[in-house]
């Protein structure tokens, strides 16, 4: 389902890839996140995303203009995931809110690997 905004003007529709890309970009820039991670359930690999490819690991739910959002991702090694997980909700809820002007109702976080940054 896609978000909508009624403005003076008319309907605002934002597009769940839209918001999934913009969520990807803002994690990305977060302390201790190495990037996000596709899981292959077949196979059940994980694969680090490259940056053009962020959407593809973060799922978006939108219901009554509230957005769920769910995040597939791999953190640094030796950095602690509760400070990293709250400071990645922390700036995905505000920057987000602020970017479409809908309310996140819920994010959920998924640590599927652990890596050693270069």
């Amino acid at each position: 389902m896609k978000g909508r905004m009624n403005t003076g003007l008319g309907e605002v529709v934002i597009d769940p890839d839209v918001i999934a890309t913009y969520a990807g970009s803002v994690a990305v820039e977060c302390f201790g996140i190495v990037g996000m991670a596709a899981v292959n359930m077949k196979d059940g690999l994980v694969k680090l995303l490259k940056k053009d490819n962020l959407k593809h690991g973060i799922d978006v739910t939108i219901e009554d203009n509230k957005i769920s959002l769910e995040f597939h991702v791999i953190v640094a090694y030796g950095v602690s995931i509760s400070a990293v997980t709250d400071n990645l909700i922390s700036n995905v809820k505000y920057k987000v809110e602020e970017f479409t002007g809908m309310d996140i109702e819920k994010i959920r976080i998924l640590v599927e690997g652990v890596r050693v940054i270069d």
